[in-house]
C-alpha cells in the first residue's frame, strides 16, 4: 500500500517586522460594544486592537 501524502497549502502567519511594547487592555462589555460600534464605522473594518491603536492616536492628537 503507497503511503499517502498530505501537502499543507496553508502559508504560515509571519509576524510584523518592528514590534513595539505589549500593552495588555481589559474593558467592560459597555466599552466594548461601543468599540466594535466605532470600528464598524470605518471603512476598512479595523480589528480591535487597530481599533484601539487609532484611537489612541486621536486622542493623543486632541490633547495638543
Amino acid at each position: 500500500m503507497a503511503k499517502s501524502t498530505r501537502v499543507n497549502t496553508k502559508t504560515p502567519k509571519k509576524r510584523a517586522p518592528v514590534t513595539g511594547d505589549l500593552v495588555g487592555v481589559r474593558i467592560q462589555p459597555e466599552m466594548a460594544k461601543e468599540l466594535d460600534d466605532w470600528r464598524r464605522q470605518q471603512e476598512d473594518l479595523p480589528g480591535r486592537p487597530e481599533a484601539i491603536r487609532r484611537l489612541v492616536e486621536i486622542g493623543l492628537k486632541a490633547k495638543k
